[in-house]
């Protein structure tokens, strides 16, 4: 009894035992697959939500502003004609400028190019939600995911306001306000927005590590 005992200690658990670890170690993929697609399913209902309850709140004192503020960031006209504006001043506020331009380049392109064509999300429907007539701004046929418009606007800010603080406050709260002007037309869930952030705020944080390094390098004497 003693030598089957002890041989059982050596050898580990019963084959029955180790197999259902076997088991259960193949199912831990197959979990956590379900898992993140139970998360992701919550995520877009609150997203959904979101999206109504802005459609359902009425604000007609906003509605033409933000109306008139999404669609003149079209492009990028705003930062860009800040940039320009930059532009204009030697120095530091140049500097920003040309760290602004290059951040919605690259955010603009990889938000383009890159995130709508991997998630390919189908724009809200408007029209089910009730969004007031009055907010419309043209429908865009691209994907929704991200927001194009917010990921430039906030790359803009992220890197102008890091080379010049002075202006970090007032861009932010105006790309905030364009990134805003998107879900209350109806163009964008609230999600589209947030990741168009992260996005933007990445690009500004390249752009000016790119500029730094393209200055250290040609500051290095021959």
């Amino acid at each position: 009894m003693s030598d089957e005992s002890s041989g059982k200690h050596e050898t580990g658990a019963d084959p029955g035992t180790r197999t259902a670890e076997r088991v259960r170690l193949r199912d831990r993929p197959r979990a956590a697959a379900l898992t993140v697609r139970a998360v992701l399913h919550d995520l877009r209902a609150v997203d959904g939500a979101l999206y109504a309850a802005v459609a359902a709140t009425p604000t007609p004192a906003l509605d033409v502003g933000l109306r008139r503020l999404s669609n003149a960031a079209d492009h990028s006209k705003i930062s860009f004609a800040v940039a320009a504006g930059l532009a204009l001043v030697p120095g530091r506020p140049r500097r920003a400028a040309v760290a602004g331009a290059g951040a919605i380049a690259l955010a603009s392109a990889t938000a383009n190019l890159l995130g709508k064509r991997l998630v390919r999300r189908p724009r809200p429907d408007r029209e089910a939600a009730r969004v007031v007539v009055g907010r419309h701004v043209p429908m865009p046929e691209s994907a929704s995911f991200p927001s194009g418009h917010t990921a430039s606007a906030v790359a803009f800010a992220t890197a102008a306001g890091v080379v010049l603080p002075p202006v970090a406050v007032p861009l932010a709260l105006l790309a905030s306000a364009v990134g805003y002007s998107r879900v209350h037309t109806g163009v964008h869930y609230p999600g589209d927005v947030a990741a168009g952030a992260v996005l933007g705020l990445a690009s500004g944080a390249v752009s000016v590590a790119v500029g730094a390094s393209l200055t250290r390098a040609f500051r290095q004497p021959s």
